[in-house]
This record gives structure tokens, sequence and C-alpha cells, in this order.
């Protein structure tokens, strides 16, 4: 599944999204992963519980998707199914190097077109008030911020920020 980078500004038309396909794909997962939390945060085992098993997450029902530039990984998000059509957006990253150029943006798109496609009525996600290049960008597809107690208890102590995308109802 290779997204189209309209989206993008022009010289990132070689970004492409496609789901985790090999071992080198997990690894950049985590690893993309890794390099935010650890600059920011501290890593916790609810991150390592799907960072080490990245294809957990496409048993279960999710999904994997990895943001290329030519063939280097330069970022990723989950989709975690959580049943009864709810979906998280987890594990977002982009690479520092390429912040900035609508990465993220696509990244979040190609999620929830995946999730849609699996069926979600609902996709959720979980952030801190830090990051808010992210949360903006969060708001501007459609998220909206809830309270924490309408999902479910977060296993992150960093968590502070609660939102949610429902999809219009066909």
């Amino acid at each position: 599944m290779t997204q189209p980078t309209n989206s993008l500004a022009p010289e990132q038309h070689s970004i492409t999204i496609a789901p985790m396909g090999s071992d080198a794909d997990a690894r950049a997962f985590k690893d993309l992963n890794l390099e935010w939390i650890s600059a920011l945060f501290t890593v916790e085992p609810a991150d390592l519980a799907l960072l080490d098993h990245p294809r957990r997450i496409v048993e279960r029902g999710g999904q994997v998707l990895i943001a290329r530039a030519g063939d280097a990984a330069v970022g990723c998000v989950a989709v975690v199914a959580e049943g009864h059509g709810l979906f998280e957006l987890s594990k977002m990253a982009v690479s520092p190097r390429f912040q900035g150029r609508g990465i993220g943006r696509a990244l979040v798109r190609a999620a929830l077109d995946h999730a849609r496609e699996l069926g979600a009525t609902s996709v959720f996600l979980e952030s801190n008030a830090t990051l808010v290049p992210a949360v903006h960008l969060y708001e501007a597809l459609g998220f909206v911020h809830v309270p924490p107690a309408e999902l479910r208890p977060t296993p992150y102590s960093r968590a502070d920020v609660f939102m949610r995308y429902d999809f219009p109802i066909a």
C-alpha cells in the first residue's frame, strides 16, 4: 500500500508509505521511536511491549506503516487493534532529519485510511502536551480532545493528551 504523496512538498515526492514487510522495517520502527522517546521522556515497559514485538500488532489485526525516502526508513506509525471497531494510533515517529516536510501528516492520513479499511469506527491516541507540533497535527486532521476517562486506562506515565477521531457513519 503505497500512499500518494501529493500533500508533501515537491522535493518529497519520493516518500512512500507501506506496511512493515521485513525485519529491517521492524528494527526501523523500534529505532525511530526510541530516538524521540529517549530524547524527551523515559522509555516505559509499554513502549518496549510494542517496539520489541511489532509483528504482534499485525497478528492482532493492526498494522505498522513505514515511510521511506528511497530505501531509507524515515518515519513510522502503528495502527493497533483494540477490538469492536476501535483502534489506537501509536508510535508515530519521523526522523529528525526529515521533520517539517509533511511526512507526519502523510503517516497519520495513511494510518486513518488503513484503520478505515480494517473496519474502524474510531481511532484514539495518547500524547503529551510538550509535543505541540504533533498535537496541532492531530487537531488539524480531525482528532478531538477527550477526557482520559473516555478511553482505556493509559499505560504511559507521560500521557496527558487524549484524542479521538470518529469516522463518519456511511
